[in-house]
């Protein structure tokens, strides 16, 4: 048992580590896909098309990972995953040099498998914890983007300021660097046999029910679908934000303050946010995180001073974390051991289907719904409204639900 604990410790501290080193490229990828896509597209229109197709990316690619990690390991699949976003930074990088818009998104494809194989890195964690522990083990490795946060920027700014006759170039070959990282760091995430649950729900190590069987559970349903939602919200605020700050007069370093700050705060609290969980609930956290959202969207509308898109994006990001955190704790304490590979690549295929539909519909709403980068971020934000007071309505559904529950027995 103690071996199986330093085994698990090692394997956090892997994975937090290649969250901060590796997932550093992701806030790079959002600073900076809708600014080449711009200067690149033939319509601007298409801007944001560069990070839908990140996203597409990582969706067709999570159940093939998802599965693959099932039926081999998970650091496989995560290694994979790893050489796919350098193969897809170097298309990427190649694109720019070349001015090619189409050669540009072929790159932001295919590194969508480095963004899905990263997103497993939170499951990974959870593999051999009993379920008390799963939310600390999930927060624990996404403390790890509080680097990311302040690494993928940093190194923005210092590729910017670098003189270049391409635009952009210097900081997609940054990108490439981290990635050629990722098999050394990922090398010391170790296969751990799954442990049993202490509250006894996944206990059995080879019961497998029917995909539908599954998603017809509500805690399931309820679970994806907050995940996508807090994941879609946030990519859809976050991705225009960027191209919103730059139209209302601001400098191209401080949207990439901005976006940093939003970063910082999407992995901050994860120091707490399992321990919250423990104490808490899922429940209870995530609606929280759906209630700063709304906070967030009342922000925007007051305004586009730079001091909103830091309150509104600093919202976004700690809604976001305990949106997130706590869908994907509730998932793993609702499927048995079996059912990993299928269920979790699901979840992130319908996650990051409605990340690359939010991404889309981002794009078009700052520059084909709006004739101003003012009047198209209001827009922004009130898209997203109604999809966070549906997460808030099928949250306290779950609730009643289970209390009605709770007084059967």
């Amino acid at each position: 048992m103690d071996q199986l604990k330093q085994a698990n410790r090692r394997n956090i501290l892997a994975l937090a580590t290649a969250q901060a080193v590796l997932g550093s490229q992701m806030p790079m990828y959002i600073i900076l896909g809708g600014l080449v896509g711009q200067s690149l597209a033939s319509n601007v229109c298409y801007a944001t098309l560069p990070i839908s197709l990140l996203i597409v990316g990582s969706m067709v690619s999570s159940p093939i990972l998802s599965n693959l990690m099932q039926s081999t390991t998970r650091r496989l699949g995560l290694i994979i995953g790893n050489l796919a976003g350098l193969i897809g930074s170097l298309t990427s990088l190649l694109g720019i040099f070349l001015g090619s818009f189409e050669i540009f998104l072929l790159g932001s494809f295919v590194s969508g498998a480095y963004m899905a194989s990263q997103a497993f890195y939170r499951f990974t964690a959870t593999d051999s914890c009993e379920d008390r522990y799963k939310a600390r083990a999930i927060s624990t490795v996404l403390t790890g983007g509080l680097i990311a946060a302040i690494l993928g920027p940093s190194l923005i700014k210092i590729s910017l300021n670098l003189n270049n006759s391409v635009p952009f170039l210097y900081s997609y070959l940054a990108i490439v660097i981290l990635n050629c990282s990722g098999p050394l760091i990922l090398s010391y995430v170790k296969p751990i046999p799954p442990s049993k649950s202490s509250e006894g729900n996944i206990d059995n190590d080879s019961f497998s029910r029917p995909l539908i069987t599954i998603l017809k559970s509500p805690v399931i349903f309820v679970s994806i679908s907050c995940s996508m939602i807090a994941y879609g919200v946030m990519n859809l605020i976050m991705t225009s934000s960027p191209i919103a700050i730059v139209g209302c007069g601001f400098e191209t370093t401080q949207a990439a303050n901005v976006v940093s700050a939003h970063a910082l705060a999407m992995f901050a609290p994860s120091f707490i946010t399992g321990k919250l969980i423990e104490k808490y609930g899922e429940k209870l956290i995530i609606s929280t995180g759906m209630i700063l959202f709304l906070l967030a969207v009342f922000i925007a509308y007051q305004g586009v001073d730079i001091s909103n898109f830091y309150i509104s994006l600093i919202l976004i990001g700690i809604g976001w974390n305990f949106g997130y955190i706590g869908s994907t704790s509730l998932l793993t304490k609702n499927h048995y051991p079996p059912e990993r590979g299928k269920v979790q690549g699901v979840n992130d295929f319908f996650v990051f289907g409605f990340v690359a539909l939010s991404s889309v519909t981002s794009g078009w709403l700052m520059n084909c719904s709006a004739n101003s980068s003012q009047l198209g971020w209001e827009v922004v934000n009130l898209t997203a409204t109604p999809l966070v007071i549906f997460a808030l309505i099928s949250m306290f559904c779950l609730w009643i639900a289970y209390h009605s529950k709770l007084r059967k027995i």
